[in-house]
């Protein structure tokens, strides 16, 4: 099999239809469980490893304070079950980590990856500081030992004054320049249901050289998150090849509907994880 082919398979896409629940303080008092179904998990050109299963799990989400505050640090525990509700106790490594938490506000202007402990016996721990007031979606992205692949989503709400919302509009520019790096997008027809490969170009802004040493990021070249406006679709895509260095890093997607999509790709150059947003239109 080519290699090209092979590299492939390890592209993940995730679409994930949302039960998350808006909470009030009061049920941040209690273990808070999303809808116990098995998200819905569209692997696109994923291949599983032979021998893995479907692995029912679900879990509960629980905040350490009562009641969420913007600017104010709090601990969040993630309880991953399986459908009888014992803890699941082992879990595979996806690129050098045990779970991926993404953390959006509502008009996705604000985004955070972040990188749950492991405690045992099921439980993840990290610590969360929220902006600003409003509505945020939580992805808890785990592979559970055996299994394939699940993501579950979560809404809170957090008290505060409110971010100015910020209306998602597709990107008329497709360079962007982050930490002295100018990093161009380009693809072709972006449709959904069609696979579409995305090019991300890197080139020193001041010198106008491309970049040819970018360091791998949790394994990679980089990652690229892509959530599309005003649900819960949600896609997790990895390199086609994990091993470049630039100045290309090329993705392989298939966006599941139309509509407009934020993507957050994430590179490490010279010791700094960059994060870099683009908004794009699907027909």
């Amino acid at each position: 099999m080519k290699k090209g082919i092979m590299l492939a398979f390890l592209t993940t896409l995730l679409a994930v239809s949302g039960c998350g629940k808006t909470n009030s303080s009061h049920e941040h008092q209690h273990m808070n469980h999303e809808n116990m179904e098995q998200s819905t998990n569209h692997e696109g050109m994923h291949h599983e490893t032979e021998g893995t299963k479907n692995v029912v799990t679900q879990i509960a989400w629980k905040f350490a304070d009562t009641s969420l505050k913007s600017h104010e640090p709090t601990k969040l525990t993630i309880q991953v079950s399986d459908k009888g509700g014992k803890p699941i106790q082992n879990f595979e490594i996806q690129h050098e980590k045990l779970m991926h938490l993404i953390v959006v506000s509502e008009d996705l202007s604000y985004f955070e990856h972040l990188h749950p402990e492991y405690k045992g016996n099921g439980s993840f721990t990290t610590a969360i500081t929220f902006p600003s007031g409003g509505k945020y979606k939580l992805y808890a992205d785990y592979v559970p030992k055996g299994g394939s692949k699940v993501v579950k989503n979560y809404t809170v709400e957090v008290q505060g004054a409110k971010a100015k919302t910020v209306a998602l509009k597709p990107d008329k520019n497709l360079t962007k320049v982050v930490a002295g790096k100018e990093i161009t997008l380009s693809f072709d027809k972006l449709k959904a249901g069609r696979e579409a490969t995305l090019t991300f170009h890197f080139k020193d802004k001041k010198t106008g050289k491309s970049i040819t040493n970018l360091q791998p990021y949790l394994g990679a070249v980089g990652h690229v998150v892509i959530i599309r406006e005003h649900s819960y679709d949600y896609l997790h895509v990895h390199p086609m090849d994990e091993q470049a260095k630039g100045p290309d890093a090329v993705f392989m997607v298939q966006f599941p509907k139309n509509g407009i999509y934020q993507i957050w790709a994430q590179f490490q150059h010279e010791g700094n994880v960059i994060t870099v947003p683009f908004t794009v239109k699907v027909s």
